[in-house]
């Protein structure tokens, strides 16, 4: 089995037990053992896979890391283990101490669930104050798994990761950093943007504050709008060019009428829209080849349909940030509203959405 199943297979049994699992042993048995394994690491071997390794602190004796892997006798990733209910944010200080009296270059520090990977690039044999790469195992990606693949048994090289390490470190800070400016846009950028031909009057400080909630709104649905074109590029790319065009001479004319009105509006397809299409198709691919599943958006709702006939809707959507939700279509074609905290809840009416698409085929 390769490492992209192992670990997708095991971020879905950590959303489905993390929530019983309460002691700092049973998360490694049940979540953080069985990563280092599908790294191809042998857990059982105190040649290969030491628990409890002897990290002696100055005066201090036996102070003890949780584990460490070893290459050649000599420990190369110390590994800091809690439970999985416990945050990360107080626990670096513990391993920084542990850090420089190894010749380990890397070290990990991990609830089972967050994986926090440090090295010393700032400073020689002293552990950097932050990560240059975190991993969400509840938040898995393809371009996750293929860095951390880096770290398999098979391909693991220090110097390798050493030479992309720094650069990946300060990536995900200036991600952070970018964030932070779209979530809370600071005066003195407000003033930058402003100076970029948008206000020619004074920046003073009423001015600034007037622009701040407005500089937010502008990055935020330019990143919206180019999201949801590529998206939406991407989806089309993958529709079948031969997919059943919509049956619109039997629809009634009260549909029809509908149907005019909402092709002169301005409709808006969101990034988020097309996602939880994504997800729906992904579920309902299990009965139906992808090419039959299309999706109309309108000015009240995100349809989902099979063949493009509005006649046969599976589901709609409606992702306004004050009441999101979806509507299925029960056996009597009968519309049934499910609340949605977030799009991954989607995931939990696969029987309900495979049931709406079963009454049409």
């Amino acid at each position: 089995m390769e490492l992209k199943e192992q670990m997708y297979q095991l971020s879905e049994r950590i959303k489905s037990l993390k929530d019983n699992i309460e002691t700092e042993e049973a998360t490694k048995q049940s979540f953080i053992l069985p990563f280092f394994q599908a790294l191809g690491f042998d857990v059982f071997n105190p040649l290969e896979f030491v628990p409890e390794f002897t990290a002696d602190v100055g005066i201090k004796k036996g102070e003890k890391v949780d584990y460490a892997i070893l290459q050649d006798g000599q420990p190369i990733i110390l590994i800091e283990a809690k439970a999985c209910s416990e945050k990360l944010d107080k626990h670096d200080s513990q391993l920084f101490r542990y850090f420089g009296t190894t010749k380990s270059r890397f070290a990990i520090l991990t609830n089972g669930i967050i994986y926090k990977f440090f090295s010393d690039l700032d400073s020689p044999n002293v552990m950097d104050s932050k990560p240059f790469y975190t991993l969400d195992m509840e938040h898995l990606s393809d371009q996750a798994i293929e860095y951390l693949n880096n770290f398999a048994k098979a391909n693991i090289n220090i110097d390798s990761i050493l030479s992309t390490a720094s650069d990946l470190k300060y990536l995900n800070l200036l991600k952070a950093a970018f964030k932070e400016i779209v979530d809370n846009p600071s005066e003195d950028f407000v003033r930058f943007i402003l100076n970029e031909g948008v206000y020619d009057g004074i920046k003073n400080q009423k001015v600034v504050e007037r622009f701040q909630p407005l500089v937010k709104r502008a990055m935020s649905q330019f990143i919206n709008d180019r999201m949801s074109s590529k998206f939406k590029e991407t989806l089309l790319s993958s529709e079948s060019e031969d997919t059943p065009k919509e049956d619109t001479a039997a629809a009634p004319q009260e549909e029809q009428k509908e149907e005019a009105e909402e092709k002169k509006s301005k409709i808006h397809t969101t990034y988020d829209e097309l996602n939880a299409f994504a997800v729906v198709k992904a579920i309902l691919r299990k009965k139906v080849p992808g090419s039959r599943i299309t999706h109309k958006d309108t000015e009240r709702y995100f349809g989902v349909l099979l063949d493009g006939n509005t006649r046969k809707w599976i589901c709609r959507i409606n992702l306004d940030s004050k009441n999101k939700h979806i509507i299925l279509s029960d056996e009597n074609k009968e519309p049934v509203r499910y609340e949605l905290n977030s799009i991954d809840d989607i995931y939990d009416l696969e029987d309900q959405l495979l049931e709406s698409l079963k009454k049409y085929l």
